[in-house]
C-alpha cells in the first residue's frame, strides 16, 4: 500500500522588514515656498524668478524650481516671458477691478445663502473669527494676518452651501490673498480693520439678508480703493 504523502502546514507570509520609503513631493515643497515669498512681499511684482540662484538656496535642481513656476503661473502669480523665464506678475488698475467685480457678486450671494442655509452655530462661529481676528491683530504677522482674514470670507463662501460658487471662489482665492497681503499695511490700525469685520457677522447672525450685503457691499468696495490705490498710475 503506497504511503501518502506528508505536507508541512504552509506558514503565513512573513511581514516585510521595511515599509515603503514615502518620496516627497519636491515641486509641492518649492511651490510653497515662493508662494509664501510673493504672497508676503517678499518678492514683488514684476521681480524675475532666477531659477538658478532659487535652486542654490533651496538646496535643490532647477527642474522642480521650473516646474513650480509653471503651478504659479496657472494660479495667476506668476508670469513667462519668452526668453526671460518667470516674472512675478505686475498688477493693473483693471486687474484689481475684474478680481473684485466678481469677488463681490461671489461673496453677497454666499452671505445671502448662508442666511438661509448655515445652522445658527455656524453663524456663530463666523462672530468668533473676528474675535479672533481682533485679539491677535498685534500678535501675528502680516501673512497670518491676511490669513485669517481670507478665511473669514472663505467660511462665508462655505456656508452657501454651493459647491460651484465654493468652486470659483477657490479659484480666486490665491490672487485675492495677493491682493490683501498688498493693501493689508495701508490701512494702519490692526484691530479697526479686524473690526471692519463685525458688522458683517451680526448680520448673518441676525439672518438679515439685506444687511449683510450692504455691510459686505461696503467692506469689499472699501478695499477695492485701497488696492487700486496702490497701482493707479499719476
Amino acid at each position: 500500500m503506497a504511503t501518502k504523502p506528508v505536507f508541512a502546514p504552509l506558514e503565513p507570509a512573513k511581514a516585510p522588514a521595511f515599509a515603503s520609503i514615502e518620496v516627497p513631493d519636491l515641486v509641492g515643497v518649492v511651490e510653497a515656498r515662493l508662494q509664501e515669498a510673493i504672497l508676503s512681499g517678499r518678492m514683488g511684482p514684476g521681480e524675475r524668478i532666477v531659477e538658478a540662484e532659487i535652486a542654490r538656496q533651496m538646496g535643490v535642481s532647477r527642474a522642480p524650481v521650473r516646474e513650480a513656476a509653471r503651478r504659479l503661473e496657472s494660479l495667476g502669480l506668476l508670469v513667462s516671458r519668452p526668453r526671460h523665464g518667470f516674472a512675478v506678475r505686475t498688477i493693473s488698475v483693471k486687474q484689481v477691478d475684474d478680481l473684485y467685480q466678481v469677488r463681490i457678486t461671489l461673496e453677497l450671494m454666499s452671505a445671502a445663502l448662508a442666511c438661509r442655509n448655515a445652522t445658527d452655530e455656524e453663524l456663530a462661529e463666523v462672530d468668533r473669527k473676528v474675535d479672533e481676528m481682533i485679539a491677535k491683530a498685534d500678535v501675528l504677522d502680516q501673512g497670518e494676518r491676511v490669513a485669517l482674514d481670507l478665511a473669514f470670507h472663505a467660511y462665508i463662501c462655505e456656508l452657501s452651501r454651493n459647491d460651484y460658487l465654493w468652486r470659483l471662489f477657490g479659484n480666486m482665492r490665491t490672487e485675492v490673498r495677493m491682493f490683501l497681503a498688498l493693501s493689508e499695511e495701508t490701512y494702519g490700525d490692526r484691530h479697526a480693520l479686524a473690526e471692519t469685520h463685525r458688522p458683517i457677522s451680526q448680520a448673518l447672525i441676525a439672518r438679515d439678508v439685506d444687511t449683510v450685503q450692504k455691510a459686505l457691499r461696503y467692506h469689499l468696495e472699501v478695499a477695492q480703493e485701497h488696492v487700486r490705490g496702490l497701482f493707479l498710475k499719476d
